[in-house]
C-alpha cells in the first residue's frame, strides 16, 4: 500500500538531524577541520548564516545545543514545529531555509517523516531552544543526494524547536448517531486501531460530505492550521483501502494550506480537534478524470480521519 501524502500534500524537503547530546570542542574544531559556525543571527528566531567547514567532517552524529529552552523536553511521537537552515559542511551557502518563508515546518518527531538525523537528534532537547546538528551522510541523504545536496553530503542545521504538541492515540467525544443509511458507517472505538469503514453497496453521493463519528469539544480547525491526523481512505467502489497512517503506525502532519486534495481539506476545516470525522469526496473534489497509484480515475473517495491536534 502506498502512501497518498505526496498527492495530498505539496511537498516539502524532508530534512533530519541526530543527536546523544551537546559536545564539547574535539579535534573536528580545529583550523584544519573546522566546524561550520554561526557567523550572524545567532538568536534563538532569527535567521542564522553558517561558515563552511573546513577538512575532514565527522563520521558520527554532533549536536550543540546553542541555546537551551525552558520547554518541556520533546518526545518521540510528539507533534513538533520548528525553523531550520541547512547547509552542507563544504559549501558556504544553504540549500534551504525555512526562516525566509516565514513559516514554520511540521513534524511527528521519530515518525520516519525527516532523515535520521533530525529524528535522532531532536529527541530530549527542551522547546525554545536552538540546536546545531552535524549529521553524516548515512543518517542523511545517503548516496542519492537530494535536489542541490550531493551524493554522500555531510548536513548542518540550525534548528530553532518553536513548539511541541503531545498527540493523542485516538480520537474522543461524545458518539454521533450514524442514522443516514446513504452514507458508510465507521467504528467508534478509541484504542487507537483503525476504525472499521462499511460502504454501503449503492451510488455514492454527487456532493461532499463530512460528519462527526465522534464529536470532541475541541478547538474548531481553520483553513490556515497544521492538523495531525490519522486516517484511513478508502475506494467507494469496492470498499477497498487505498491508504492508511495505521497500517504506517504513524501519524500524519500537513498545513491545510498544502493540501491538494480539495474535498479532504474542505471536509477538516470547521472540525474540531479530538474528533473522528466521515469525510466523503466526490470526483470534482479528488483527483476527478485522472487515475493515481491505485485509485481509478472518477473515484469517490471515503475517509475516517482522527484530528488528533492542530499546531
Amino acid at each position: 500500500m502506498r502512501r497518498l501524502a505526496g498527492l495530498l500534500v505539496v511537498p516539502a524537503l524532508l530534512l533530519s538531524a541526530a543527536a546523544c547530546g551537546s559536545d564539547k570542542a574535539s579535534d573536528t574544531d580545529s583550523p584544519k577541520n573546522a566546524v561550520p559556525t554561526i557567523t550572524a543571527g545567532e538568536k534563538f528566531g532569527e535567521k542564522p548564516t553558517l561558515s563552511k567547514g573546513g577538512g575532514t567532517p565527522p563520521k558520527e552524529l554532533k549536536t550543540e545545543v546553542i541555546s537551551e529552552g525552558d520547554g518541556a523536553a520533546v518526545e518521540n511521537g510528539d507533534a513538533v514545529q520548528v525553523n531550520y537552515l541547512g547547509q552542507s559542511w563544504d559549501s558556504a551557502k544553504p540549500f534551504d531555509n525555512s526562516f525566509d518563508r516565514k513559516s514554520t515546518f511540521d513534524l511527528t518527531l521519530g515518525a520516519g517523516m525527516v532523515i535520521q538525523g533530525w529524528d535522532k537528534g531532536l529527541v530530549g532537547q527542551k522547546v525554545g531552544s536552538r540546536v546545531k546538528l552535524t549529521i553524516p551522510p548515512d543518517l542523511g541523504y545517503g548516496e542519492q543526494g537530494q535536489g542541490d545536496i550531493k551524493p554522500n553530503a555531510t548536513l548542518v542545521f540550525v534548528v530553532d524547536l518553536v513548539k511541541a504538541t503531545k498527540i493523542p492515540a485516538s480520537a474522543e467525544g461524545a458518539k454521533v448517531a450514524q442514522s443516514d443509511a446513504a452514507l458508510p458507517k465507521v467504528g467508534t472505538n478509541t484504542d487507537g486501531k483503525a476504525p472499521s469503514v462499511t460502504v454501503p453497496k449503492s451510488d455514492p453521493p454527487a456532493k461532499l460530505s463530512s460528519t462527526y463519528v465522534l464529536e470532541s469539544d475541541g478547538e474548531v480547525v481553520k483553513d490556515t492550521d497544521s492538523v495531525v491526523v490519522n486516517y484511513v481512505g478508502l475506494l467507494w467502489k469496492d470498499g477497498k483501502t487505498f491508504d492508511s497512517t495505521y497500517a504506517q503506525g504513524k501519524t500524519q502532519t500537513f498545513p491545510l494550506e498544502q493540501v491538494t486534495l480539495k474535498g479532504l481539506k474542505n471536509g477538516l476545516v470547521g472540525k474540531k480537534v479530538g474528533s473522528r470525522v466521515l469525510i466523503v469526496v466526490p470526483p470534482d473534489q479528488a483527483f476527478g478524470d485522472q487515475a493515481q497509484q491505485s485509485i481509478p480515475a472518477k473515484s469517490t473517495l471515503v475517509f475516517a480521519v482522527d484530528l488528533l491536534a492542530k499546531m
